[in-house]
């Protein structure tokens, strides 16, 4: 028996999920992340049954001197090269406690389900622009929700986090238990500890107002100087994206989007639809719309709005926090991005924060807060062979058009392919998750996607 098939057996013999090791059958697509552009080389993968698994897995891997990756689905992959690859994707539970406005979520759960369980009792919980996320991943970077601008942070919004940590054992971790790990498990990645499930608040929408106006790419600049002037005086309720698409010429897609150019502004206001349309008044002076999907919307829908792929895809992120985005940057920003088409990018993208994204809290988490009141990212997807130079040098020509208002930093969920931890946080709050990475996984057996101490 060789050293891959001596792993294979021990762990088969500690945990009850699948286990699959190099030249296993089926080995190869349950390493596979949902990202296809990263190769995940890992020794082992196991589909973790429930959280006496994956505290049977870490245990093991301590003893043994391995690492441990954690992945519900590899929305996030890294090169985890000879780690055991742990998926959680099993871990199902959901609860929603309304008259609490609490939701608990194992790590398995994504957030389209948490919005269906929600909605029926007019409530939402802090979801981003996709449903098949699991809700637990993007707590763990932070997590930028569409409504952000008004309650905050994903993360901050946790009450409790069951997890196993890098000894194996299990426990509940929250602000009175243990301050220290709940602080950097609200933003600090998931270098610190497997999250097997977290309990967060919900949000009261009962009026959800929402959509997406798209227009022929030649009306990016009229469409980008009205999304300067709404987001400049939008209240807190009301959030506002910019985006430059390319569609791809594919069959299945409808005629009027099939191989277009196109740009948006998708919105969700959390309110009366009258007050929104006021508000957004200056995109219905924009002439040629293909079309407009405002309007009142229930909670479980609010992925639709981007309508973002959800089948595996190979894509390449570049992001940028701007301090502001003045008439120079903006004009830099359309020519860089352009001309006509923002191919061989597949969208670029500008996202309005501000609001309580950018208030200190005092009890809030690793996640800390963005003074930057935009969010610039450009997604290049690997269609074809070959194509990854061409979407680096345009990616890289959009971030030098805006080098002089951007700040350097990204948010944790924006990171790029081996972008280090380092780029998202500010130093002082690196050095603290830094010193707690080694004081609580001194033997490294815990793999985070974007290790702090990388």
């Amino acid at each position: 028996m060789n050293q891959i098939e001596a792993l294979g057996a021990d762990l088969r013999r500690v945990v009850r999920g699948r286990v699959l090791t190099r030249g296993d059958e089926g080995f190869d697509g349950a390493r596979r992340p949902w990202d296809l552009a990263v190769d995940q080389r890992v020794a082992a993968v196991v589909e973790a049954r429930d959280a006496q698994d994956v505290a049977a897995v870490v245990g093991y891997a301590g003893l043994a001197g391995l690492r441990v990756a954690t992945q519900p689905n590899g929305h996030a992959p890294a090169a985890f090269d000879d780690a055991i690859l742990l998926r959680t994707g099993n871990l199902r539970g959901l609860t929603v406690r309304p008259g609490e406005r609490v939701a608990r979520v194992e790590a398995g759960v994504s957030w389209g389900e948490v919005l269906t369980a929600a909605g029926e009792h007019g409530l939402t919980p802090l979801a981003g622009s996709t449903g098949v996320v699991s809700a637990t991943g993007f707590t763990l970077g932070g997590g930028l929700s569409w409504f952000g601008r008004r309650y905050g942070f994903a993360a901050d919004g946790v009450r409790a986090f069951e997890v196993v940590d890098a000894s194996g054992e299990q426990a509940t971790v929250t602000a009175g238990s243990d301050p220290e790990l709940f602080w950097a498990l609200r933003g600090g990645g998931g270098d610190f500890a497997v999250v097997t499930a977290m309990e967060f608040d919900l949000h009261p929408a009962p009026v959800l107002y929402g959509g997406r106006i798209l227009w022929p790419a030649r009306r990016a600049a009229e469409v980008l100087a009205a999304f300067r002037a709404v987001t400049a005086e939008a209240p807190e309720e009301l959030t506002v994206w910019f985006h430059l698409l390319q569609f791809p010429p594919l069959p299945e897609l409808p005629e009027p989007l099939r191989g277009l150019s196109a740009v948006t502004a998708d919105v969700t206001y959390l309110g009366d639809p009258d007050e929104a349309r006021a508000l957004l008044r200056r995109f219905d002076r924009i002439p040629d719309p293909i079309f407009d999907t405002r309007g009142r919307m229930p909670v479980a829908n609010l992925a639709d709005i981007c309508a973002e792929p959800t089948d595996p895809t190979p894509a390449l992120l570049r992001s940028e926090l701007l301090h502001g985005l003045d008439d120079a940057t903006a004009a830099a920003m359309l020519a860089a991005a352009g001309p006509g088409t923002v191919a061989p990018l597949a969208s670029v993208q500008i996202r309005h924060l501000g609001g309580a994204l950018a208030r200190v809290d005092e009890k809030g988490g690793a996640c800390g807060h963005i003074a930057e009141p935009y969010l610039l990212s450009a997604l290049g997807v690997l269609a074809a062979p070959g194509m990854e130079e061409a979407i680096r040098e345009r990616q890289s020509a959009i971030a030098a058009a805006v080098a002089g208002a951007a700040s350097g930093r990204r948010p944790f969920t924006f990171l790029g392919h081996g972008e280090p931890a380092a780029s998202a946080f500010p130093a002082e709050i690196l050095a603290r998750l830094r010193e707690i990475k080694r004081r609580r996984d001194p033997d490294g057996v815990l793999a985070g996607n974007h290790p702090v101490l990388g």
